[in-house]
């Protein structure tokens, strides 16, 4: 199974897809830890981008291989890119479930003005994508974010993934 966890800086995703990983005994991708293995000079251009998509796009594929669960974690604002992981896994024959998390503009600003493990983007990272991303039209799950409810994000996610097998 694949799962993508997709939202702007500062939503909540990381922590949700990580947590929503260990819960499910899955394999875990985040696309900032990604970015700072591959690259030592970030500029987060497109071609940079590229370039850690293509890294997850390759473990979701060994992941595959190996009958084993992934939860994807990154901002995926283009279909494009989302397209890139759908056609992928539809070749290796295995189908993807995506979730979207958000939260209050007051809250990410809080978020992204703390140090965090992986992640390098700010305040205006998050105006910025918020402008260019561009919606996800197909089926998938919306989660929001605050500070107190992960276990019901938990709970509602479970249920939904278990609604698609």
């Amino acid at each position: 199974m694949v799962i993508i966890v997709f939202g702007l800086p500062g939503s909540g995703k990381s922590y949700f897809a990580s947590r929503l990983a260990q819960q499910l005994g899955a394999l875990y991708v985040n696309s900032d830890q990604v970015r700072l293995q591959l690259i030592a000079d970030r500029n987060y251009s497109e071609t940079e981008k590229l370039q850690v998509y293509d890294m997850m796009l390759s473990a979701m594929a060994i992941a595959i291989s190996q009958q084993k669960d992934i939860v994807l974690d990154a901002t995926f604002y283009k279909q494009s890119i989302r397209t890139m992981f759908e056609e992928r896994a539809a070749i290796l024959q295995e189908s993807i479930l995506i979730i979207e998390v958000t939260a209050e503009e007051k809250i990410i600003r809080e978020r992204v003005s703390k140090p965090r493990e992986f992640s390098e983007a700010d305040f205006d990272v998050y105006l910025k994508l918020k402008t260019i991303a561009e919606p996800l039209e197909q089926d998938h799950l919306v989660l929001h974010s605050t500070n107190h409810n992960i276990d019901e994000m938990l709970q509602d996610a479970t249920k939904y993934i278990k609604s698609k097998k």
